[in-house]
């Protein structure tokens, strides 16, 4: 997987769009995902994950007991993708990941901690449809079939009403990008999408080394951070925007108005 250490914001944003250009088309439509992070140390580690020693066998329990708890809250269709999008997207450790298809957006995830600063930033970049190439047959068809280059969670549940029969799908592990119902204006805002291997147990980073032209990494200096942060307020990708709400407006006037240090 290639890494990319740019030195300048004319650079990122030429690295950010420099697989947009689809000839076939005429127009500028990138093909890859992004998922921004504060610290390019960290890893692709899922919220189940981090359960630590045997989070694998928590999965199920936790999704069953959620979706016992929280039908007073939410009631999408009974589906497990429908429920595993509002279990992410509530803060339910899961085996998916966040990612956005706005590189600004990923960018605000890479800068909007002020006390990182200090620290070089990442963006994860994948282009989805070369990871689409990997899928078992019985996906592919279904891209075909719809004429998609994504996944909506009736998409999936036409494939496997479970997770375990998902899993089942190949021998080999792979990813399927999955767009989540439109839930609130955060995930509108934040034009996201989740991640989602066919194994609990697999790493994405570690997926995506084995997988070449799939994935790149663009790390961002930290002498760089504090201007890719004030040129995103300028252009209003904050915490107001991506959170909409009051609890949004106030850490992006905490941050913004968080007095410089060395």
């Amino acid at each position: 997987m290639d890494e990319i250490r740019v030195t300048s914001w004319n650079e990122l944003n030429e690295q950010l769009y420099a697989k947009s250009w689809q000839a076939q088309i005429g127009r500028f439509r990138s093909t890859e995902v992004f998922r921004g992070m504060p610290d390019a140390s960290f890893d692709l580690l899922t919220s189940l994950m981090r359960l630590g020693p045997g989070f694998g066998q928590l999965e199920q329990h936790l999704l069953r007991t959620f979706r016992r708890y929280a039908h007073r809250y939410a009631s999408p269709s009974d589906s497990v993708w429908n429920w595993l999008a509002v279990a992410q997207h509530h803060g339910l450790p899961t085996r998916m990941l966040d990612w956005t298809y706005s590189p600004q957006v990923a960018l605000h995830f890479a800068s909007y901690d002020a006390y990182e600063h200090h620290r070089d930033g990442v963006i994860w970049c994948v282009d989805y449809v070369a990871s689409n190439r990997l899928l078992p047959e019985r996906l592919r068809a279904l891209l075909r079939d719809e004429g998609a280059d994504m996944f909506t969670a009736e998409m999936l549940n036409r494939a496997a009403a479970s997770l375990a029969e998902f899993d089942r799908l190949a021998a080999e592990p792979f990813v399927v990008f999955f767009e989540p119902p439109s839930l609130d204006d955060r995930i509108v805002n934040q034009f996201a999408l989740f991640s989602l291997l066919s194994s609990n147990a697999v790493r994405l980073d570690h997926w995506l080394a084995a997988q070449p032209g799939v994935g790149r990494k663009l790390v961002i200096p930290a002498e760089l951070q504090r201007e890719v942060r004030d040129k995103l307020d300028q252009a209003n990708v904050t915490e107001r925007v991506l959170f909409p709400g009051l609890d949004g407006l106030s850490r992006w006037l905490a941050r913004y108005y968080r007095p410089k240090t060395g």
